[in-house]
C-alpha cells in the first residue's frame, strides 16, 4: 500500500492548525474589495518568455489567469481552466486519476502509456513534468496558470510542439495572510455520494529576511456514479496534499524560494462504460447508451498514488544589462498502483493491474538582461528521469494472464537563447534557438511473451526480450517580427519549429515486434507559421486573435487495435505528414460598469498530407488511411460567458453563467473511437462581504448533464471463446452542483 497513514495524520493536523489560527484572526480588513468585473480585466503578468511581462505586450498566443481570476470563476482544476479556451483540450485520460491528455491546436496524442512523451509540456514552478501521471492538480493556492499555444521549443525545449502550460504556485509573503475554503458538491439527481473539499493556506514572515507558507488540502469524494452491478456509489477517491514553502531574501539583489509538496491519492479504479463500439459490435452481456452515465462493472478496482515534489529557485539581480541570473532545481518522485475493469462488464473477461515508479531531476540556469535596443535570454537546462512500469492482464477470469512492462532512462541537455532587437521604436525582431541532445535507454518485457507466468518489473524478475539505446539531437529555431501600432495594439508574426521526442513502447503486446514492437519511432517535427494581434480596448476590455498553419512531419500516432489474445494492442508509428490550418479569437468586453462579456472561438482544419503506415487496420496503405480524421482535433470550439455584480446593503452579489461548445473528436487514429460534440453550461453566484473576507458561493458545472468519456477504446468481438465486444470508455462526471464557503485575510 502506497498510502501513508503518518502523512495522512500530518495533513489532518496541518488543516486543524490552519483552521485554529484562522479562527483567531480578526476579520476586520481595511478598504473595499475589488469588484469581480475589474479583477477579471486586471492585467495578467506572465512568464511565457522566462521573464515577467504583461500578457498583452508579448508576441505569443496565450491565455492566462491570476489567482484572483481563478477564484472569481470558481475554477477547481486545470481541466476546468481550459473550458472556453479556443482549440485547447486539457483533459484527464480517465484510465488513471490525475493523468494528463493535453492537446492544443490539434497537436497531441492520446494514451496512458507512461513512456510516451506529450505534445503539450507542463511546467510547475518552472520545472518540466516528465511524466503525465499525477499532474492534473487542483488550482487551490496557485498564483497563476498560463496556456501558451503553438510550438514553444525555443525556450522550453522538446515536447512542447502543441504548446506549454505554466503552473505557478503562490510564494510566501512578508505580510500575514490566510485563506480557508470548505466546499461540498455532488449529483443533484440524488445518485452517487457527496464530494467534500477542505483547503487552507497561511503565510507570513518568520524573520526580517525569511517568510513561509503552509498549504493543506483534502478532498473526499464518495463517487458521483452508481454501479448498476451492485447499486452502490462508484468513482470515489480521497486526495490529500501538503505544501510548504520558504522565501529567503537576505539582500535586495538576491532571493531563494524552496517548495516541497506531498500528495496522496487513494481511490477506486476508473468507471468504465461498455457501449456499441465504432465497429458496430455491442458489448456482451451489458451494453449501454452513449448518452447515459450507466455502467455495470464487477471489478471496482483501486488507484493508489504518492507524490513527492521539491523545487528551489534562486534569483540574483546583476548590474550586467540590468539583468538577473535564475537557477531552478526540481526533483519529483511518483509511485502508483492500480487495478481496472477493462472489459467494462459484470463479468471477469479482461481486468488489468499496473504499477509505476518514477523519479526525475532537473536543473536550469539562465540569464535575462537588456542592452539599449537588445533584450537577451539565454541558459542551459538538464533533465533526467528513470521510469519503471509494470502491467498484468487477467483474461477469462484469470485462466489466461500476461505480465510485462519495462524500464526507461532519459537524459537530455539543452542550450536555449532568444534575442529581441528593436529595429525602430515600433518594430522588433524576435529570434531564438534551442539545441537539445536527448538519450533514452530501455528494457522491455513484452506482455504477450509472458503468458501464465507471473512476474514484476518493479521486482526485477520479468524476462527482458528487448533492450535498446538511442540518442537524438534537435534544433528548434524561431524567427518573427512584432509591431506596436500604438500603446494598445500589437501585431506579430513568426515561424517556429519544435520536436517531440522519439518514443519507446513499454506496453508491448504486438507479436510483430520487428515492425510494430517496442520501437523506437523517430521524433516528430512541427513547423508553424502564425500571425496574430492583441488589442486593448481603452480600459473597457481586450481582444486577441491569431491565424496559423502547422505542419507535422513524421507525425507520431498511437494505433489501438482489439485482439482476441491480448484484448488490446497499442503501437506507435510515424504515420506520415499532417497539415493544420486554424484561427482563434478571445475577447473580454465590459457591457456596463458591472457586466462583463467573455467570448472565444477556435477553428481547426487538420488532415493528412501523406501517410506512411496502415492506420485503419485493413493491412493496406491507401486513400482510406489518408482520409481519416486526426485524433483529438475538434473542428470548432467556442464559448460565451457573462459576469455581473451588484451591491446589496452589506454585501456584494456576483453572478456568472457560461456556455462552451466543443465539436466531436476522435479518440483513436483509426477513427473507431470517438466522443460526441458536447456543450458545457456552468453557472454560479457569490455573496461577498464588503471587505472581501467572507464569500458564500453556489455553483453548478456541466448543467446539461452531458456525457463525456476520457477515451473510447473498442474491445475484441471475443476474448478466447467468450463473446465480449463493446468498449472501454472511462466516464467523466455529469451534472454537479455545490456550495462553498471561503474566508480570506490579507
Amino acid at each position: 500500500m502506497i498510502k501513508n497513514n503518518k502523512v495522512s495524520l500530518a495533513v489532518n493536523a496541518a488543516t486543524a492548525i490552519l483552521a485554529l489560527v484562522g479562527s483567531s484572526v480578526s476579520s476586520a480588513q481595511e478598504g473595499q474589495r475589488q469588484s469581480t468585473v475589474s479583477l477579471l480585466l486586471e492585467e495578467v503578468v506572465v512568464t511565457a518568455r522566462k521573464t515577467e511581462e504583461s500578457m498583452q505586450d508579448i508576441p505569443v498566443a496565450i491565455s492566462a489567469m491570476n489567482s484572483k481570476q481563478i477564484d472569481a470563476l470558481k475554477i477547481r482544476s486545470v481541466h476546468d481552466l481550459s473550458i472556453g479556451m479556443p482549440g485547447v483540450l486539457l483533459e484527464d485520460v480517465g484510465t488513471q486519476k490525475h493523468t494528463a491528455n493535453f492537446s492544443i491546436r490539434g497537436v497531441g496524442m492520446r494514451g496512458s502509456i507512461p513512456s510516451f512523451d506529450p505534445a503539450v509540456g507542463l511546467f510547475v514552478d518552472g520545472v518540466y513534468m516528465g511524466l503525465n501521471n499525477g499532474v492534473m492538480m487542483d488550482t487551490f493556492d496557485l498564483e497563476s496558470v498560463e496556456v501558451l499555444r503553438g510550438p514553444q521549443g525555443t525556450l522550453f525545449g522538446r515536447n512542447t510542439t502543441g504548446g506549454a502550460v505554466l503552473v505557478n504556485s503562490k510564494a510566501p509573503s512578508d505580510e500575514f495572510g490566510a485563506d480557508f475554503k470548505v466546499a461540498t458538491d455532488g449529483n443533484p439527481d440524488g445518485d452517487g455520494g457527496v464530494n467534500t473539499y477542505v483547503m487552507g493556506a497561511i503565510t507570513g514572515p518568520l524573520t526580517d529576511t525569511l517568510s513561509a507558507r503552509l498549504v493543506a488540502y483534502q478532498n473526499e469524494d464518495d463517487g458521483w456514479f452508481v454501479n448498476e452491478f451492485d447499486g452502490k456509489d462508484a468513482g470515489g477517491s480521497e486526495t490529500q496534499l501538503l505544501r510548504t514553502s520558504i522565501l529567503w531574501t537576505p539582500t535586495d539583489e538576491f532571493d531563494l524560494t524552496v517548495r516541497y509538496e506531498y500528495q496522496d491519492t487513494d481511490g477506486e479504479g476508473p468507471v468504465s462504460q461498455s457501449h456499441t463500439n465504432g465497429s458496430g459490435v455491442s458489448g456482451t452481456p451489458s451494453n449501454w447508451s452513449r448518452d447515459s452515465h450507466k455502467f455495470s462493472n464487477n471489478e471496482r478496482g483501486f488507484q493508489e498514488a504518492g507524490l513527492n515534489f521539491l523545487t528551489a529557485e534562486a534569483n540574483w539581480a546583476v548590474d550586467f544589462g540590468e539583468g538577473a541570473i535564475t537557477y531552478i532545481f526540481g526533483w519529483r518522485d511518483y509511485e502508483f498502483e492500480g487495478q481496472a475493469d477493462i472489459d467494462s462488464q459484470p463479468t471477469s473477461l479482461f481486468h488489468s493491474t499496473s504499477e509505476t515508479e518514477y523519479e526525475q531531476f532537473s536543473h536550469e540556469i539562465r540569464y535575462t538582461g537588456s542592452f539599449d535596443k537588445l533584450r537577451v535570454t539565454t541558459g542551459l537546462s538538464q533533465f533526467s528521469n528513470e521510469l519503471h512500469h509494470g502491467e498484468a492482464r487477467n483474461l477469462l477470469g484469470g485462466a489466461l494472464t500476461q505480465h510485462g512492462g519495462g524500464t526507461q532512462e532519459v537524459d537530455s541537455i539543452s542550450w536555449f537563447g532568444s534575442l529581441d532587437y528593436d529595429l525602430t521604436d515600433q518594430l522588433t525582431l524576435n529570434t531564438g534557438i534551442n539545441l537539445t541532445r536527448e538519450e533514452k535507454d530501455v528494457d522491455v518485457a513484452s506482455l504477450n511473451l509472458n503468458v501464465n507466468s507471473a512476474c514484476s518489473i518493479l521486482n526485477g524478475d520479468c524476462p527482458i526480450d528487448f533492450s535498446d539505446n538511442k540518442s537524438w539531437t534537435n534544433i528548434s529555431p524561431r524567427l518573427g517580427l512584432s509591431y506596436s501600432m500604438d500603446d494598445e495594439t500589437l501585431l506579430y508574426g513568426h515561424w517556429s519549429r519544435g520536436y517531440r521526442s522519439g518514443i519507446y513502447n513499454l506496453r508491448n503486446t504486438n507479436e510483430d515486434s520487428i515492425n510494430f514492437g517496442p520501437g523506437p519511432i523517430e521524433p516528430e517535427q512541427v513547423d508553424s507559421i502564425e500571425m496574430g494581434f492583441k488589442k486593448d480596448l481603452n480600459n473597457i476590455g481586450r481582444i486577441n486573435g491569431a491565424i496559423y498553419y502547422t505542419e507535422l512531419q513524421d507525425a507520431q500516432r498511437a494505433i489501438i487495435e482489439s485482439d482476441p489474445n491480448s484484448g488490446i494492442v497499442q503501437t506507435f508509428r510515424n504515420a506520415g505528414d499532417i497539415g493544420i490550418i486554424g484561427a482563434e479569437v478571445e475577447a473580454q468586453i465590459t457591457l456596463s460598469e458591472n457586466l462583463l462579456l467573455s467570448v472565444s472561438a477556435g477553428y481547426i482544419d487538420a488532415q493528412y498530407d501523406s501517410v506512411a503506415g496502415d492506420l485503419n487496420g485493413d493491412t493496406v496503405i491507401d486513400g482510406l488511411d489518408k482520409a481519416l480524421k486526426i485524433s483529438s482535433v475538434p473542428k470548432w470550439t467556442y464559448s460565451v460567458g457573462l459576469v455581473h455584480e451588484m451591491e446589496l446593503d452589506n454585501w456584494n452579489l456576483a453572478s456568472r453563467v457560461s456556455y462552451a461548445y466543443r465539436d466531436k473528436i476522435y479518440t483513436s487514429d483509426s477513427n473507431l473511437g470517438y466522443v460526441d460534440d458536447w456543450a458545457n453550461v456552468q453557472a454560479g453566484a457569490d455573496l461577498m462581504s464588503k471587505d472581501g473576507s467572507w464569500t458564500l458561493s453556489l455553483y453548478g458545472k456541466n448543467l446539461l448533464n452531458e456525457v463525456v468519456f476520457g477515451g473510447d477504446t473498442g474491445l475484441p468481438n471475443s476474448t478466447g471463446p467468450v463473446p465480449l465486444g463493446g468498449t472501454f470508455a472511462p466516464l467523466q462526471k455529469g451534472r454537479v452542483m455545490g456550495v462553498q464557503v471561503e474566508y480570506n485575510f490579507n
